[in-house]
């Protein structure tokens, strides 16, 4: 070899000039066993892969490794030499292996969710309860707020995978729809709203004080866009439970989640209010860190949601 083919050679990346653990692997095998086609079999290879793997290494070596012959495969005495590396860079490489799979292991042993309250209260119930059948060892811990809370908690780095429900993704996620949702207006039945004949508009409803999820969820986001932020509190409350209770106990007319009132719908225990000429449809969504894609039990719960 040249000087100067010399200099390149040592100029390349380590990963041109190491030959590849498979090989090492193959190496140590025919030292062990002092046969190639041996080798070849332990590894799972036919013999013609395992002799054209090691004339590949001795090129990118520069050296011979093996002598063949018809009673065996012995190593040169620069095949023992490599030899003796090789297993010192195969253990430390069985050691990288058993201490990325601790790493699995510690990750796929918990998983920490933060979902905004609507997702939290009526949806995650269900897939987590899946999630159980197919992960039993993964301890689950869910932090449930609203939208910008969720937000928080992922960019923290407090969750593993957060759930929102508002018209825009927080900067610094990424997201994906996994349901579609509306908000609708509703009113016990003794309201005078329950007895409409006509939609309300949408000047009408931003007239009227209602009650309302406060400032940072998803559903009072939607509805701010909705009325231009002009949507008049009567009360503000921190979770769709306690919106749903006091509108159920006659406090006033509520714009809630239509996951959420199914069951007070058909037991006439809170009256639906048509609207007109105001959008409140809006995307659920899963979120996480930008660039860092939900893996192990996150995943998991990922696939759950979307099927």
């Amino acid at each position: 070899m040249t000087e100067a083919a010399e200099g390149q050679f040592r100029a390349g990346s380590l990963s041109h000039r190491v030959p590849e653990l498979g090989a090492l692997e193959l190496l140590l095998a025919v030292a062990r066993l002092g046969s190639l086609g041996g080798a070849a079999r332990e590894l799972g290879i036919t013999q013609p892969a395992a002799s054209s793997r090691i004339r590949s290494m001795e090129r990118q070596l520069g050296v011979a490794l093996v002598d063949r012959s018809p009673r065996g495969s012995r190593l040169t005495d620069a095949g023992a030499l490599v030899t003796d590396w090789a297993r010192r860079i195969v253990e430390a490489a069985e050691a990288f292996d058993v201490g990325a799979q601790a790493l699995r292991d510690r990750r796929d042993s918990r998983l920490r969710v933060a979902a905004s309250m609507t997702i939290a209260e009526y949806l995650l119930p269900g897939w987590l309860l899946a999630l159980r059948a197919q992960r039993p060892d993964t301890a689950v811990s869910l932090l449930a707020g609203n939208s910008a809370a969720v937000a928080e908690r992922l960019l923290a780095d407090e969750a593993d995978l957060g759930f929102v429900e508002g018209l825009t993704v927080p900067t610094g996620l990424d997201s994906v729809v996994i349901a579609h949702d509306s908000l609708i207006v509703v009113t016990a039945p003794d309201h005078l709203w329950s007895r409409r004949r006509r939609p309300l508009e949408a000047s009408e409803l931003a007239a009227t004080p209602l009650i309302l999820r406060e400032k940072g969820s998803g559903t009072r986001q939607v509805l701010d866009a909705a009325l231009g932020g002009l949507a008049r509190p009567l009360i503000e409350l921190s979770s769709t439970t306690a919106v749903k209770a006091a509108a159920v106990g006659g406090a006033g007319p509520a714009v809630l989640s239509e996951l959420a009132v199914g069951e007070e719908l058909s037991m006439r225990r809170l009256v639906r209010v048509p609207v007109a000429g105001v959008s409140l449809a809006r995307d659920l969504r899963a979120v996480w860190p930008t660039g860092h894609r939900p893996a192990g039990p996150a995943r998991d719960l990922l696939s759950l949601t979307r099927g």
